[in-house]
């Protein structure tokens, strides 16, 4: 087994071996990757955080040892929608939630590949933001299937960037993200930072979004927006009609 690390930005993460396949999640930068297999000019690689598997360019990961993999550990994340680092000392920018592994002179060393990191970090198990105020840091932000960051994100990607930000891992999809947790009765019950799930005509989950005060939710729909939420579901504002029908609400923190 081999293993690597993200050293770009934001990474592409494809169903198949090619540009122009699917792009099922990313990476942002400092995730960490066991790679599975080599094919041509593709990895084919298993995600640390969320074991998500998917087919990514090598030149986006810098392979490091099983000892420096397994000595690779953060809970610290940039806390800036745009975060300076410089690579070869050419100036780059960070998603908001990028692995940060900077040391006292905010150096990132993977193996011989050097960085400085510039902006801020947040350490997530002392983060005293509420789930709210971190979503909202992603308002506004163009919907993109397959995205985790600022630059793009769908409805689970959101949801589980933000609870990281809370030291909180959660799975890569709304499916999966839908067995955590604990069922609520009603919609009534949910406080802010609840989970609401939503199905389409067969029963399946398709959509997630966080509740806010005030009967809101914020969601990744077109872009990521708040909307009105009651027990038939997400109530468009644009469109004057309902987008997504609740399925059920869970609460992921006591």
């Amino acid at each position: 087994m081999k293993y690597g690390v993200c050293i770009v930005s934001v990474a592409p993460v494809r169903a198949e071996a090619s540009d122009r396949s699917e792009m099922v999640t990313q990476l942002l930068f400092g995730e960490k990757v066991e790679i599975i297999a080599v094919q041509e000019k593709w990895l084919k690689i298993m995600a640390d955080y969320d074991s998500y598997v998917g087919w990514v360019d090598p030149k986006l990961i810098k392979e490091v040892s099983l000892a420096e993999y397994q000595q690779l550990s953060t809970t610290q994340y940039a806390s800036d929608l745009f975060n300076l680092m410089i690579d070869d000392e050419n100036p780059c920018t960070l998603t908001l939630a990028a692995h940060i592994y900077a040391n006292d002179d905010q150096k990132i060393n993977f193996g011989d590949k050097s960085f400085e990191y510039l902006g801020e970090s947040l350490d997530a198990t002392r983060n005293e933001t509420s789930i709210a105020d971190l979503a909202k840091l992603y308002l506004n932000t163009p919907y993109l299937w397959g995205g985790k960051s600022n630059f793009g994100i769908d409805c689970s990607g959101l949801v589980q960037q933000v609870y990281k930000l809370k030291n909180i891992a959660l799975p890569r999809d709304a499916s999966q993200q839908a067995t955590k947790g604990e069922v609520l009765g009603f919609v009534a019950e949910a406080i802010e930072g609840d989970l609401a799930f939503f199905d389409n005509e067969e029963g399946n989950i398709i959509h997630v979004g966080i509740i806010l005060e005030d009967q809101k939710i914020i969601h990744a729909h077109g872009k990521v927006r708040i909307d009105p939420l009651d027990s038939t579901g997400i109530f468009n504002t644009d469109s004057q009609r309902y987008s997504h029908k609740l399925r059920f609400i869970k609460r992921i923190i006591d």
